[in-house]
């Protein structure tokens, strides 16, 4: 009886439900997690629908805030999805710097060449990346990150009304600052095998001065693979209290990104 008055409930105000999944869409179908393309698009429509269903008639929305026109309608449900993508580009911007370092290293180690392909985006990937991208994904699931994604979400339909979403300047200095983090976050993770790798091209580099008959070329690379993949696997313990950091700093910024779409 439940579920039957929920459904009534939805066909008088589908216009709200509309703009509701709208919003979770664009949000989840770019989020690091629910975006993987090894989820069954059936799947990721299903649990778009059904959190979609959770928050329509909890949400602060009614249909007397919606217009009536279908013109009217059409440019809000616009508004909506630029809003979702932008909460989610967000979010993409801390697993992007995981990336990079990981293509930085993969470069030092002599990896460059050696591709995989990464079935959660499907496009080719170097393989440290890949690997720091799953380690992240694996961490932020197991501290519940993804609820958190989902609590976030439920928020932003509070502080963000349908329509009021716009591009002021505070945004772009929020967009720019958590780029910046992207950047610093690649940095720190994977610092010191960076930092080994330097001084082992240096350590060869002088004696391939001193000893030229040997070839050093030959020998920096199982040195350099040796090398990096030991001091990675030093760096792991200090993998999560970095990411979480950064994590934290970004959802401390969403709200403020929020309030700023909104207007406030």
């Amino acid at each position: 009886m439940i579920n039957a008055d929920l459904l009534n409930w939805i066909m008088e105000h589908y216009a709200v439900f509309g703009l509701v999944l709208t919003r979770v869409a664009a949000l989840l179908f770019l989020m690091p997690v629910f975006s993987s393309t090894t989820l069954p698009m059936q799947v990721k429509a299903a649990i778009v629908l059904v959190i979609s269903l959770v928050l329509t008639p909890i949400v602060p929305w009614n249909a007397s805030m919606l217009p009536s026109s279908p013109l009217g309608y059409l440019l809000l449900a616009f508004t909506e999805l630029m809003a979702g993508m932008t909460l989610a580009l967000m979010m993409r911007l801390i697993f992007a710097g995981l990336q990079t370092a990981g293509q930085m290293v993969s470069i030092q180690m002599g990896f460059s060449v050696a591709n995989v392909m990464d079935p959660t985006s499907g496009t080719q990937s170097a393989i440290l990346a890949h690997f720091a991208y799953v380690i992240a994904l694996l961490l932020f699931l197991a501290t519940d990150g993804h609820l958190v994604i989902i609590r976030y979400l439920y928020k932003s339909f509070e502080l963000l009304s349908p329509g009021r979403f716009a591009t002021a300047p505070g945004l772009m200095e929020i967009m720019l600052e958590m780029s910046r983090d992207m950047f610093v976050l690649s940095i720190k993770l994977l610092a010191p095998v960076m930092v080994v790798l330097l001084f082992s091209q240096v350590a060869l580099g002088i004696l391939a001065k001193m000893v030229p008959q040997i070839n050093m070329l030959i020998v920096s690379f199982g040195i350099n693979i040796a090398l990096g993949l030991f001091f990675m696997g030093l760096s792991m313990q200090f993998f999560w209290p970095v990411l979480g950091r950064s994590l934290d700093r970004c959802f401390r910024f969403l709200p403020v990104a929020m309030r700023i779409m909104a207007g406030g």
